[in-house]
Parts: structure tokens; sequence; C-alpha cells
């Protein structure tokens, strides 16, 4: 400890800042941070597995899962993004989106819609393709970070929408009990859509007419649809009924590979992406693994209050283990949890996965600086419509539904039990 604060949240927080300050090299300083964090806690605080490098070796045995299915979605929405804009729909966009700001605003609308079903990365990258087209290539840093907000707060009451809602899903929580999410999530979009919609179209008008003579790419759009259709079947079946599967292997990237692959041979991915794409998919794992080190064992008592706060924390952790110990707590409001970690991401854009993948794409947008200098908007969205959804519904917290688990008895009568039980003998 270092006046009452934990040592690795200092040296995260060195890390953090160094990528603020030093943006135009993130994953140099991402990765120094990991090994100087790895090597601090293998040698002084050891890990839950255990101490030393064998804990440490333990520690990411236990990760890996998540971080190669970032890694596969990352890389995956990559192609899937690329083939999206050579559909050429986006460059029919225009035809159909008003001519002022209006548009500007109605994309992020779409971008909202589309995460409610499909993973937020994916919505997120669609969103950016569809604004590099519409504006000319020039698209605004505050607009950007209106694009992941749209993609967070749209995906926030949706159980297939977010990787942490889906995480609540599974551990027993109710999808209707989330979709009051979209109280706030709605109320934030109008408060950071509109002016950010404004400024986008002052930076770089919106195209007005869509260019004669398109031919949309019907296969690629049927390649688009069929990787989307199966990242989301495995999402909703694997997740659901194989999960102890998903737990040991990464599914949801396993799935959206073999989707590109199977349709390769209809239409060719642009594996020319892939290397660009790496270096910022490596960086956001760097980040990730940082935070799955640090000593967040202990929530507050769950709270609206404490919610409020996780939603900035979130900004900085990955929300990923913040949801799972908040799961573990038990006693919240899902649908006000749901927001406060899945749009407080946007606030900062290395904060989701939605805003890697969108820096990846747009690469002036790794600056923390100009991205709370042009976005600050969606801090304020966030306050707003977390302050929205409390007048309106109110802190109402739900149990989780109880896993059980059959057991036989000798006399061979078959009972449930609850699955956190020790094994019958």
């Amino acid at each position: 400890m270092l006046a009452g604060v934990p040592i690795e949240f200092i040296l995260f927080a060195c890390t953090l800042a160094g990528v603020a300050v030093f943006h135009h090299h993130t994953l140099r300083v991402a990765l120094a941070g990991l090994i100087v964090i790895a090597t601090y806690k293998a040698l002084f605080t050891g890990f839950h597995a255990g101490t030393g490098w064998f804990g440490l070796g333990q520690h990411f045995l236990h990760e890996w899962v998540l971080l190669a299915n970032l890694l596969g979605l990352l890389l995956g929405f990559a192609l899937l993004s690329k083939h999206f804009e050579e559909t050429r729909i986006p460059a029919e966009l225009p035809r159909f989106l008003p001519d002022d700001w209006k548009g500007a605003f109605f994309l992020l609308v779409i971008v909202f819609v589309l995460s409610a079903f499909l993973d937020n990365i994916a919505a997120a990258l669609i969103g950016g393709t569809m604004a590099a087209v519409v504006f000319r290539g020039k698209v605004h840093i505050g607009y950007l970070a209106a694009i992941v907000a749209a993609s967070n707060g749209g995906g926030s009451g949706s159980v297939v929408g977010d990787t942490t809602t889906t995480m609540m899903w599974i551990d027993g929580v109710s999808p209707i009990e989330v979709l009051h999410a979209y109280i706030a999530a709605g109320s934030a979009l109008l408060i950071f859509g509109i002016p950010l919609a404004r400024i986008q179209q002052a930076y770089s008008p919106i195209t007005k007419d869509a260019s004669t003579g398109i031919a949309i790419d019907w296969p690629r759009v049927g390649v688009v649809v069929f990787i989307l259709f199966a990242a989301v079947l495995t999402n909703i079946v694997l997740n659901l009924r194989f999960a102890t599967l998903a737990d040991q292997l990464p599914m949801l990237g396993l799935a959206v590979w073999a989707a590109i692959v199977i349709t390769a041979p209809l239409r060719r991915p642009d594996w020319s992406l892939l290397p660009d794409a790496s270096k910022g998919a490596v960086f956001l794992l760097a980040l990730v693994a940082c935070a799955s080190m640090m000593p967040v064992e202990q929530l507050p008592a769950a709270s609206w209050q404490s919610a409020f706060a996780l939603g900035f924390v979130s900004a900085v952790f990955d929300n990923i283990p913040l949801t799972g110990l908040a799961l573990k707590q038990g006693g919240y409001d899902w649908g006000m949890l749901a927001y406060a970690v899945g749009f407080g991401g946007s606030m900062l854009w290395f904060g989701s996965s939605a805003g890697v993948a969108i820096a990846n794409l747009f690469p002036q947008a790794r600056s923390v600086t100009l991205w709370l200098r042009h976005g600050w908007w969606v801090v304020v969205a966030y306050v707003v419509g977390f302050m929205v959804l409390y007048a309106c519904w109110g802190w109402t917290p739900t149990e989780k539904r109880v896993k059980v688990r059959l057991v036989t008895t000798p006399a061979g009568v078959a009972l449930a039990e609850p699955a956190h039980c020790r094994p019958a003998a």
C-alpha cells in the first residue's frame, strides 16, 4: 500500500497515464505496464490461484478464454466491417439519411438499434464504416465517441447485445430484469447524440446524394449476415446450453472465425487488414490482462450509489471482471448495473471493446485527451441517463434465479439442490 492505495492500482494508473501521454506508442506502453504489474504480483503479492510465477501461470490459465474470445472477435469483426463496406450498402445510405445533422443523429440511432441484436463491437464497427463513407473519411473524434456510446448503450438492455449482459443472463438474471437499462440509454442517446451530430455536420457535412449506378453486392451481404448470425447464435445457444464448454473454450471467437472461413470461397476476406488490426487487439488484451490482476476482491454494498460509481470505474477497468464480482455479490438492480458498466466504458476510448475496435479503424481516436476534450458530452450523458433511470424506475434490486442440479439419493430418488451446494455423498 502507498498512502492507502494498493501498489497494483498505482502501477495501472501509471500505465493508463502513459497511454494518454504517449498515444503514438500505446502498444509499447501497455505491454510494458503488463510486464511490470505481472512481475510485481508474482514477486510480492501473489494471485488468487497461488503465489509466485506458478500463481501467474494459473491466473492466465483462468483468463485465457476471455482473452482468446476478445482476440477472435476483434480480428474477425475487422474483416466483417470490410465485408460490410464492400457490400456498398454504406454508399447507398445518403439516399435515405437526412441531409443535415439529423442524418448524423439517425446514423447513431441505427448503431444503437443494431447493438441490441449484435455484439456491440460489431455494431460499432458497422457504424464506423458507415460514417467513414457518408462523411467522406472525415469523422470527428467527438462523433467517434458518440458511435461507441451508441453501441454500448444499445447493448446495455439486451442480453445478446453485450458480453456483460450475457454474463448476467447465464448467471440467472432474467432478460426482463435488464430491459429497463434502455430508459437510461435512450435518454443518454439524446443528450450526447444531438450535439455531437451537429459537431460532425459542421466538421464534415454528410454526403447529400448517393453515387449513381451503385449495385449492392448481395452475396457479400449474405456473408455479413451469416457471420453475425453465427455470433448471435453462439451467444444464445452455446452460452446457455453448454455454459461449461463456453468457460473452457473461446466459443464465440471460434464461431465467428468458422463463419469467416466457411464463407471465404464465396467472398474472400481482406486478409491484409489483419496486421494492423492485430496491433490494436494486442493493445486491448494487454489492458484487459492488467485489469484482471487488480485487487478488486470486494465491492461496496450493492446500492444505486455503488452502481453509479462502477460506471466511472468501468471507463478505466475492464467491465467483465467488475460484472463478475457484482454477480457474486448479488443484490443489484441488474438493469441499472448493466447500463453503468456498459455505457460507462464509453467515457474513455479504451474503456470498452467497442472503443478499441473503433480506434483500430480511426487511429486518431487513441488519445485520452482528445477523446475527453471532444467527447465530454458522453460523460454528461452518462450522469443524466443514470439519474433519469433512478427517477423513473428507482432502485429495484432483484434476486437471480437459483441454479439447480439433479442429484440421486442411494434409494434412487432424483432431487434438486442449489448448484452451489457440495456434491451429494
